[in-house]
């Protein structure tokens, strides 16, 4: 659960006289004699408490606010290592939540959510984390909450609460980019200035995935010629990155020749980008691998190549495939995976 808040950065609450009162009623079940709920919220990267409430003899606790805005706050105990409950209010709402307290698993398990599409959306979430973690099955709790958030988000695309759920999968980013993408593409055009649908988007932004417009590559060839990569769009490109020093490269490039000539009359081509520093060494390479087609291109940079950083290549051999209308089709096909794509792409 703490690494929910590693990405989070929440919204201000702005009281003026348009804002909206909102109101939370939560039950606390399974509390011990004098615990008490901190309210917190997040400020400078960490969470800060701005309030404690102590719930009544039923376990009732209540919290107004004021607000224009999409307003979040998380709820805890006053003990340490805390379990967190992550409320997101919305103007006028009137919010209802029946909560469990596991201390057996440090967990707050929320039984009914009512008056709210985010919570309930959350809710679901706690049902998931508790159902996992009541499994015996040592190692698997990670990937049974994965598997059931992957589906919970994917259903509820245009739900906020859903922005914030997904930066649970932040380490395996790259993993669950399209989640991102589809979770960012719902939500991008009512809440433009939401910070956790711009966190998502500036993680999207800074990482090229399928769906994604290739970024133009514009450099000069061995011949000093300008090449670009958008002078290529209608046909399907793989763009190789390699170099003549990368053995795995040389050891793929008989099977990128064979590809290409199979598929050259089709419409397939290739823009090599080299991350070569030695210029004799680059046009060795290209001619003892017999790679025929025109469009090589270095600006001998090596690693501090402006293509490699433009399209975050930290290793090599690497490939980007694109479409014809320019955008990315996959990434770091090699082998039988690409030649299996291209007899996709090109319906053999």
């Amino acid at each position: 659960m703490k690494r929910l808040f590693i990405f989070i950065s929440l919204l201000a609450t702005t009281l003026v006289a348009s804002a909206q009162k909102s109101t939370l009623n939560c039950t606390f079940n399974g509390l011990e004699n004098g615990m008490r709920i901190v309210v917190s919220q997040a400020q400078g990267g960490r969470l800060v408490p701005t309030d404690t409430l102590t719930p009544d003899a039923k376990g009732n606790i209540k919290l107004e606010r004021s607000i224009v805005d999409p307003f979040m706050m998380a709820l805890s105990l006053t003990k340490g290592n805390s379990p967190y409950i992550h409320v997101i209010m919305m103007p006028k709402e009137k919010i209802a939540l029946t909560v469990n307290y596991m201390p057996t698993l440090n967990h707050f398990d929320i039984t009914t959510a009512k008056g709210s599409r985010n919570m309930e959306v959350y809710k679901k979430f706690t049902n998931i984390v508790t159902s996992a973690q009541l499994q015996d099955r040592p190692g698997m709790i990670s990937i049974l909450i994965e598997q059931k958030l992957d589906s919970l988000l994917s259903a509820n695309p245009s739900v906020l609460m859903s922005a914030f759920l997904v930066t649970y999968f932040e380490k395996a980013f790259e993993q669950y980019a399209p989640l991102y993408k589809k979770i960012r593409d719902a939500l991008i055009g009512q809440w433009p200035n939401n910070e956790f649908v711009q966190h998502i988007d500036s993680r999207l932004r800074s990482t090229l995935i399928p769906g994604m417009e290739a970024p133009d590559i514009v450099m000069t060839d061995r011949d000093g010629n300008t090449r670009k990569l958008s002078d290529l769009r209608g046909k399907v490109v793989l763009i190789d990155f390699w170099a003549s020093w990368c053995r795995p490269c040389r050891m793929e490039n008989p099977n990128v020749v064979r590809l290409y000539r199979r598929y050259l009359s089709k419409g397939f081509d290739i823009f090599s980008v080299s991350l070569d520093n030695n210029r004799d060494a680059w046009l060795k390479a290209i001619e003892d691998d017999h790679l025929t087609w025109s469009n090589h291109v270095s600006d001998l940079r090596g690693w501090s190549s402006a293509a490699g950083r433009l399209y975050g290549i930290q290793s090599i051999p690497a490939t980007v495939l694109v479409g014809r209308d320019g955008k990315i089709l996959a990434r770091n096909l090699r082998g039988e995976e690409l030649e299996n794509k291209l007899k996709e792409i090109f319906a053999e």
